[in-house]
């Protein structure tokens, strides 16, 4: 299948390598010719470094896959699911839909990467609205496989279920969202756990270093293997159901302590930033961003290794 991606930021450059390394043809488009200009040399690097880390087995066929191009008529023809990947703002979603719904044959699937906004927001009104969905990846894609798959109201299931055995097929690890909602399901659990983070932080109950240790060497260890639902059924001995009787009341206790929805204090806001600059001066922001890739690529590389023992290959 032939895959248009819009949009050639970093979310796009991620998409085209997650397509082509599952052997589709993919062509990006953007509407600011520079970024598109960027996106070949950028990505190839990022293709080494994956091939280094042994998540890519030849990078030349790879990178031969992705092409580009400035019109986007010409971008869309004979593409069988587009890909659009521009900045969160509803009047440039509402008009590049457009676009893609008259540019396009009915039966291809247009998908949004939006992270947080639900697709009734910018589809309504298209004739082909029923083929519009939204598929949030994880930033990166190429090393974080969850896909969330929404649709709208209108949303036809059979798109659901071909975007769902399409994440499948390149290797993406789908989750079908039922309904529409704001954020979706992971940015929604981030934003649990970052609202208790900075409370317990203004409260003076911890330190942004104690926070993340607590994270990182604590709830993260399990969380990078098994989701919260699996981690409680094993740490009873008769399962969720006996978790829930012997720690529910705990939690429920601490809920009602958490009920202010207010906005994050620019005070703590300003504290955990001059804690973190302490930690991490900013002109070195980027060189820790590659180390956390090239951590992500040992992981993403061992847990290959563990589903292969899993599955007995």
């Amino acid at each position: 299948m032939k895959i248009a991606v819009v949009g050639s930021g970093l979310i796009g450059q991620a998409w085209a390598i997650v397509f082509a390394r599952a052997g589709q043809d993919v062509v990006m488009w953007d509407g600011q010719a520079p970024a598109l200009l960027e996106a070949p040399t950028i990505i190839a690097k990022l293709v080494q470094d994956l091939a280094r880390a042994g998540l890519v087995d030849n990078p030349a066929e790879l990178l031969a896959r992705i092409s580009t191009e400035a019109d986007l008529e010409v971008a869309l023809k004979g593409v069988g699911y587009v890909q659009e990947n521009l900045p969160e703002r509803v009047e440039l979603k509402q008009s590049i839909f457009e676009r893609l719904d008259a540019l396009t044959p009915p039966d291809v699937i247009l998908a949004s990467s939006t992270s947080s906004i639900p697709a009734s927001k910018f589809t309504a009104s298209l004739e082909g609205r029923a083929r519009c969905v939204i598929a949030h990846p994880v930033n990166p894609p190429y090393l974080v496989p969850v896909v969330e798959i929404c649709g709208a109201p209108w949303t036809a299931p059979d798109v659901i279920d071909r975007t769902w055995q399409l994440m499948q097929q390149i290797n993406q690890k789908p989750v079908h969202i039922k309904k529409e909602l704001e954020g979706f399901i992971l940015n929604r659990l981030q934003g649990a756990l970052l609202r208790e983070a900075f409370r317990l932080v203004e409260q003076g109950y911890v330190d942004a270093e104690g926070l993340d240790t607590t994270v990182k060497e604590g709830l993260g260890l399990r969380w990078s293997f098994m989701g919260p639902f699996e981690t409680i059924d094993l740490n009873a001995p008769g399962g969720l159901a006996d978790y829930a009787q012997r720690y529910g009341p705990l939690y429920h206790s601490i809920a009602k302590q958490q009920t202010d929805s207010s906005p994050w204090s620019e005070a703590v806001i300003q504290a955990l930033d001059k804690e973190r600059r302490e930690q991490l001066p900013q002109e070195k922001l980027a060189d820790r961003r590659l180390w956390r890739d090239r951590r992500l690529m040992a992981m993403a590389a061992q847990r290959n290794r563990w589903e292969k023992d899993d599955t007995g290959q």
